[in-house]
């Protein structure tokens, strides 16, 4: 595996992403109007009207894959450079699965300010900006603060990826168990970006927040700790226990985003009834998926792989959550937003699977149950299904900026997305 991902990034060209001409450069006169004299008009049609940025350069369909590198796709903090094969990767993703370009954007710099200062001077250019791969607790603060100083969307993906993701899912287990929300004991094993997000999220769907247990590497948030992180502080409760076992017996929900291994088949057979895991840590799970099945048979269970049924992967939110934003002009990538993600998710979820995407998955059956919680990243209905709720909820949130084609309409703009993009290609090989 080593061997052949160092050759597939090492092939020419160099890298994941290049940057190609959209409009013909084939003679003097193409060259004239890309550039100089010809781009002066373009020039100064938007100095006199700004929003003509949209109409007349590529910062609509633009979005900034922006790191410092601090805490790169489980690897930690191994520095900008390090990390610029993860944030290529992630424009592969965007471009394949939405249309998006994107310039991926390494910055050195990894005092919360300086960083803030250098991201806000770049909206100019972009029409979004995903902050990834940046540690807790300073990406709280860095989100908040761009997301309010900035006019176009800042989302920082291991925020709140996961937690849509992990959202949906947990309708769809909700629904299949009978549990009701606002009953659930939930047990949270991590307290970083995306464990202090998937909290918040879970109480926007009905979840208690005083039923939400929270553990950092010290053991659980309660009344009894000290010198705790603001971004902890609403997740302190009064409870005598200090350790993961100790805290689990009669969970509902156990939600991992920490490390493998820390979850025994003694701890899963003492959940309640009909019980629900998301062992999300990545390469290896809380808990072997076969060892949690075995203790466990009526468990529903969702990891970070792709060899195991239900796979919680961000690959089904940032494109298609990002594209509706780009498309309705959204300032911010609300809350109402990443909620109609979730719900969108967890529809196309119940509706019958088509025959290329069983054909994608080896022909195996794939309908709504306990298997199948979540729509496969390959599924190219998702975009269809979660760009348009995100739009939607713009518009009645109130933070879009141009008008909304319609459903139906929408829908066939992006499918002429797509079908333009498969041409290129196409054209390209």
């Amino acid at each position: 595996m080593k061997n052949s991902a160092l050759e597939y990034h090492s092939r020419f060209p160099k890298g994941k992403t290049k940057v190609v001409p959209t409009k013909p450069t084939e003679n003097s006169y193409d060259l004239s109007l890309a550039y100089s004299p010809g781009v002066a008009y373009p020039c100064l049609e938007i100095e006199k009207h700004p929003e003509l940025v949209y109409e007349y350069t590529n910062r609509g369909n633009l979005v900034g894959i922006i790191t410092n590198g601090t805490a790169i796709l489980g690897l930690g903090n191994i520095g900008a450079s390090a990390g610029k094969p993860v944030m290529e990767g992630k424009a592969v993703l965007f471009k394949k699965f939405a249309g998006i370009d994107v310039f991926d954007i390494e910055i050195n710099e990894t005092d919360p300010e300086k960083f803030i200062t250098i991201v806000k001077a770049l909206e100019p250019t972009f029409g979004g900006i995903n902050l990834e791969d940046i540690r807790a607790p300073e990406c709280f603060h860095i989100e908040k603060t761009l997301d309010q100083s900035m006019k176009i969307p800042v989302f920082h993906d291991d925020q709140h990826g996961t937690a849509i993701i992990s959202t949906a899912a947990l309708l769809n287990s909700l629904e299949l168990t009978g549990k009701k929300a606002n009953n659930l004991k939930v047990v949270i094993n991590g307290a970083g970006a995306a464990a202090i997000s998937i909290a918040e999220m879970l109480t926007h769907i009905g979840v208690d927040h005083n039923n939400i247990y929270m553990l950092d590497s010290r053991g659980v948030i309660n009344h009894k700790r000290t010198n705790l992180h603001e971004s902890k502080l609403p997740y302190v409760r009064k409870t005598d226990a200090n350790t993961l076992e100790e805290i689990f017996p009669g969970t509902d929900l156990f939600i991992g985003v920490s490390v493998a291994n820390v979850v025994n088949e003694k701890m899963i057979k003492s959940m309640a009834d009909r019980p629900i895991v998301f062992a999300l840590a990545n390469p290896d799970p809380e808990i072997p998926y076969p060892d949690a099945k075995q203790a466990r048979p009526d468990l529903i269970m969702a990891t970070g792989r792709s060899d195991y049924p239900n796979q919680v992967n961000n690959v089904l939110g940032f494109p298609f959550i990002f594209r509706g934003a780009l498309d309705i002009r959204a300032k911010v990538v609300n809350m109402e937003m990443k909620l109609a993600a979730a719900y969108a998710l967890s529809d196309l979820t119940k509706l019958p699977v088509p025959l290329e995407v069983r054909e994608a998955y080896g022909n195996e059956a794939i309908e709504f149950n306990e298997n199948y919680i979540i729509p496969k990243p390959l599924d190219a209905r998702v975009l269809y299904h979660v760009a348009p709720a995100v739009a939607e909820a713009a518009v009645k949130s109130g933070v879009s900026q141009i008008n909304y084609l319609g459903r139906e309409a929408y829908v066939e703009f992006l499918k002429n997305i797509m079908a333009h993009q498969r041409e290129k290609l196409i054209g390209n090989l």
